[in-house]
């Protein structure tokens, strides 16, 4: 069975929505991020899908394809990688290598099949769901040193959630930590 693995940027404080302008990513990074691009591209080798719910899927297609002066490589990863996206309105993915799947269901035979990890980022309301159902093998947390007291936390006050094993801190030249959890 494949490892269903979230990956999150994260503040102190437990928030991850980035609309408060506190990540950058590719180009527009503030901040010396090649180590941090070095972990992630070695995350990036030992997955072969993606997994996202829809509104975090059409924020990915309308931005990436776009960066025709990514010096990340970030834009032909996700170009060239499995893209899955969970969604019960959307048809058409309009992006390459992508797949609509319909709910858990969907992601549960996906986990079945043999393969290498499958990375979901973002995507708050999908990555409830799969806490709450209890598919999430790993998780993945870049701490910024931000705090923003409030906004979408990944770790919601009604959720109770399972005793985690830390499996690997690392920190990185910019402040980020990288906190690595499976379920104990």
């Amino acid at each position: 069975m494949r490892d269903l693995v979230v990956t999150e940027n994260i503040t102190l404080d437990g928030v991850i929505d980035a609309t408060a302008g506190w990540f950058t990513v590719g180009n527009d990074a503030v901040d010396d991020q090649a180590d941090i691009l070095a972990e992630l591209a070695a995350h990036t080798a030992a997955c072969d899908a993606m997994l996202f719910g829809r509104a975090t899927f059409e924020d990915m297609r309308g931005y990436w394809p776009e960066q025709d002066d990514d010096q990340t490589g970030i834009t032909d990863d996700l170009n060239q990688i499995a893209k899955y996206v969970v969604s019960r309105t959307m048809d058409d993915p309009q992006w390459q290598n992508s797949v609509v799947l319909r709910g858990l269901d969907d992601v549960r035979a996906l986990k079945e099949q043999p393969g290498k990890d499958i990375v979901s980022t973002g995507s708050i309301t999908l990555v409830h769901d799969l806490m709450a159902a209890g598919l999430v093998d790993e998780y993945r947390l870049f701490v910024y040193p931000v705090v923003l007291g409030r906004g979408a936390r990944l770790f919601q006050d009604e959720w109770e959630a399972p005793k985690l094993q830390l499996v690997e801190t690392k920190p990185f030249k910019s402040g980020v930590v990288l906190l690595r959890y499976r379920p104990a």
